[in-house]
């Protein structure tokens, strides 16, 4: 089973390079985050076109939402409210072969790393202690489970551009690393990118919009993220980032995260 996780910034503006991935890469399952459309106006037809008959979705008019486009059934189709907000977050469905997947989105905390003056910034550390406690209240850490999707923090050294110069840059503060990595460790997480990439070795998924030539200047950060219990992380048998995809035409400023899972 190959599965793609992609923040697509607007899945209805980037049908395009949604249909381009799917032509080079095929995967079974695609998880979507910032789709940007509430659940009526959803491109149902232009996914199905591309064999995805089976569409989980949880969207809102015009920012946030998340999706599971599956070629695979889906069952037991859920959500949760995050920090008690409706705000198009989280989606999960039950896949062949008894596992269950999560498309989740984090938010990004906007500027400021300081709850005070900053009320995103308050909501994304409460949005990442509730990870810390609600899959262990309402899952079990024997199941096959994974959670993929743009969880929005940069947590290892050589998951940013530059350690030093983005510890006080939202998406790579130690508090939020502090946070992150509670909530991995909370439910025994296996980060099964960095199962096939050294933690010395940089990584990334996202290239800011604001840099001319994104490939030359390489200011990347690992903002999306593949995790997944280790009763499924052991069938986890590969992994790829596809960095060209920020370099296609209106591209979206992450990039798709595919693993090869066996059932």
């Amino acid at each position: 089973m190959r599965i793609a996780t992609w923040n697509i910034n607007s899945v209805r503006l980037r049908m395009p390079i949604v249909e381009q991935l799917t032509k080079e890469v095929a995967p079974d399952v695609l998880c979507l985050q910032e789709t940007k459309v509430d659940d009526p106006q959803f491109p149902f037809d232009a996914v199905r076109a591309l064999g995805y008959e089976h569409v989980a979705i949880n969207g809102i008019k015009g920012y946030n939402g998340v999706c599971i486009l599956s070629k695979l059934p889906l069952e037991n189709v859920g959500r949760h409210e995050w920090t008690g907000k409706a705000d198009g977050r989280h989606i999960f469905a039950t896949l062949p072969g008894g596992i269950e997947i999560h498309s989740l989105y984090v938010p990004a905390g906007g500027d400021e790393p300081d709850r005070e003056i900053n009320d995103k910034f308050g909501h994304k550390l409460d949005f990442v202690d509730e990870m810390t406690t609600w899959f262990g209240a309402n899952r079990k850490a024997s199941d096959k489970i994974m959670v993929v999707g743009d969880l929005n923090i940069a947590p290892l050294e050589h998951d940013v551009w530059s350690h030093k110069q983005l510890l006080k840059v939202v998406s790579h503060t130690p508090i939020e690393v502090e946070k992150f990595t509670a909530a991995q460790n909370a439910f025994g997480w296996v980060d099964c990118m960095r199962k096939f990439v050294p933690d010395d070795e940089k990584m990334y998924t996202w290239w800011s919009y604001r840099s001319r030539d994104w490939r030359a200047a390489n200011k990347g950060r690992r903002l999306d993220h593949v995790w997944a219990t280790p009763a499924l992380a052991q069938n986890v048998g590969g992994m790829r980032i596809l960095s060209d995809a920020r370099g296609w035409e209106k591209p979206s400023d992450h990039v798709p995260v595919i693993v090869e899972v066996a059932a």
